[in-house]
């Protein structure tokens, strides 16, 4: 427990605000809070308005313009940035640059060994729509045309699956590329960084009726609703998947959800802004 401005502040379970001058008011919700926590623990011991423990390690290869291993609760994302002095044709020309990302699967991420892509000759559909997400959300907060003719390629490589990869690698992936740009401006082959802001992304559902953020796998695969949500520094909307997978949802639940999904990005938000800083210091 904090003290803060002269205000009481719970950290564990969930955070509650409270003026000390009203004692009684206090020691009430202090029962309720607790009430709170033995009903709705997750199997993990998480509430259901809490993370997944997440780290960032910058700089995770030596051989990348930006590198950084994401991980996720048990799920591990490797996001590295390739600067290339080339530009998709239909760019030829314009002054802009271009931000895209891949994604894969190591085959043993998985508690089954998943076949590798190549050995088809062509990405699934999944891997398809979810590489075309990541660049999506990265392009959103990229000056293109600060950024010249030139393109950077985000590779997100999952090591550890365990839900949540896509979002994972929208969050780690805004590293990779901002260390990336830092690279550029560093050798002077742009003036400034060309961001427009930050981006993250996490998972929210609704299991076994609850509300819950940052699903993992066991709560994923049960969920009635599996939902992704990706949103700018400034709180805005890039991307909103949702999906009622059994029981369709309410109004009230989904804005419950919204809101669940806003308490994790400020605290992806805080990581990534720690990673990016240091690197920079």
């Amino acid at each position: 427990m904090q003290r803060l401005d002269g205000v009481l502040r719970i950290n564990h379970p969930p955070d509650l605000c409270l003026s000390r001058q009203h004692a009684g008011v206090y020691a009430v919700s202090c029962i309720k809070v607790v009430l709170y926590h033995e009903i709705s623990m997750r199997k993990d011991g998480r509430l259901p308005n809490q993370l997944r423990p997440t780290k960032i390690t910058p700089d995770y290869l030596l051989t990348a313009e930006g590198s950084v291993l994401i991980e996720v609760g048990h799920t591990r994302v490797l996001c590295a940035a390739t600067v290339e002095d080339s530009i998709p044709s239909f760019l030829r020309g314009s002054g802009k640059g271009w931000v895209t990302a891949e994604y894969s699967m190591l085959p043993r991420a998985t508690s089954t060994r998943t076949p590798r892509e190549l050995t088809k000759g062509r990405p699934s559909g999944r891997t398809h729509e979810i590489q075309r997400l990541i660049g999506r959300s990265l392009r959103s907060v990229v000056d293109l045309a600060a950024l010249g003719e030139r393109s950077i390629i985000v590779d997100c490589d999952v090591l550890q699956a365990d839900g949540g990869t896509r979002t994972a690698a929208i969050t780690g992936g805004y590293v990779a590329l901002a260390f990336a740009l830092q690279t550029l401006v560093k050798f002077k082959a742009i003036p400034k960084m060309p961001l427009l802001d930050s981006v993250a992304a996490t998972s929210v559902g609704l299991v076994g009726g609850a509300a819950m953020l940052d699903l993992a796998y066991e709560e994923d695969s049960r969920a009635d609703v599996d939902m992704n949500v990706v949103m700018t520094g400034s709180d805005k909307f890039v991307e909103v998947q949702a999906t009622a997978e059994h029981t369709p949802f309410a109004d009230e639940q989904l804005a419950e959800m919204v809101s669940l999904a806003r308490t994790g990005m400020a605290e992806l938000r805080a990581l990534q802004e720690q990673a990016i800083a240091a690197r920079a210091a």
